[in-house]
């Protein structure tokens, strides 16, 4: 399987790009520093419509940079990094995952643009978490296969092979058992099944055993927000790799947009 994109390795000093996460229950959003990974304020927040509509994401996204926009003078002339839970190719929606099926076939770079004003790049939610742990987070030293896996409403994957980018790797919808993975072992079924975290940890170690066997990676990143009770479930787990929690936690996804930003379509 050859490395397709390429992740960004050398970025220049005082690099500013916004980065925005569309969440099927957030849009969050921050000025970012990409030289080092760092939002230059608050990451801010708006909730995601109900709807899921492309017109009312959109007009929250330009509320979103509005408000980033007043808080920092000159940030109209950076590029909008967008990460969105969709397979995206040239940036086009493939897919739509907690959002409307309007945004399958969308050329949502080009729309956004549009609603923006100003250049926009789109990627894969799971792949702007992955960029930004192998950038700046948990895996910045690591070289070889890196898998980065997000556990939240659905699984998300995105594969870093020595510092390139796989896209749209879409490990949470591999079978195991005869169920869909993110079915059974993301956070959101965890909480809503009342699992404890041993049984958790059970379901988990189960998926993680059927990807390792899969693809023999280096070092395996989760991340999500769950990632912040990674010590409730991670030593728990028995795998030849070695499993830890994303140093970004949940703003990966913001930081890895922003990074896309500096870089060209997906």
């Amino acid at each position: 399987m050859a490395p397709v994109t390429a992740a960004v390795s050398t970025l220049p000093r005082r690099a500013f790009h916004i980065g925005i996460d569309v969440g099927g229950t957030w849009i969050k959003g921050a000025l970012i520093d990409v030289a080092n990974g760092t939002p230059a304020g608050a990451v801010r927040r708006l909730q995601t419509p109900s709807c899921g509509s492309v017109d009312a994401v959109a007009g929250t996204m330009a509320r979103l940079v509005t408000e980033l926009d007043a808080g920092n003078p000159g940030a109209t002339d950076h590029t909008v990094g967008v990460a969105i839970p969709s397979i995206v190719k040239q940036g086009v929606a493939r897919s739509a995952a907690n959002l409307h099926s309007g945004w399958i076939g969308l050329d949502v770079q080009s729309y956004l643009q549009s609603r923006l004003g100003r250049p926009v790049r789109v990627v894969n939610d799971a792949d702007a978490a992955g960029l930004a742990e192998t950038q700046y987070g948990a895996g910045a030293a690591t070289r070889g296969v890196v898998l980065v896996l997000t556990l939240g409403t659905g699984i998300g994957s995105a594969l870093i092979v020595d510092g390139r980018l796989v896209p749209n790797f879409e490990l949470g919808h591999l079978e195991v058992g005869g169920f869909k993975a993110e079915s059974r072992a993301s956070a959101v079924v965890r909480e809503n099944e009342g699992l404890d975290w041993v049984e958790y940890a059970s379901r988990l170690q189960r998926y993680l055993s059927h990807v390792e066997f899969l693809f023999s990676p280096d070092l395996i990143i989760i991340g999500g927000g769950i990632s912040a009770c990674s010590h409730e479930f991670l030593p728990r787990l028995s795998l030849r790799s070695p499993v830890i929690a994303a140093g970004l936690e949940n703003s990966a996804g913001v930081v890895g947009a922003a990074l896309q930003a500096t870089t060209g379509r997906t």
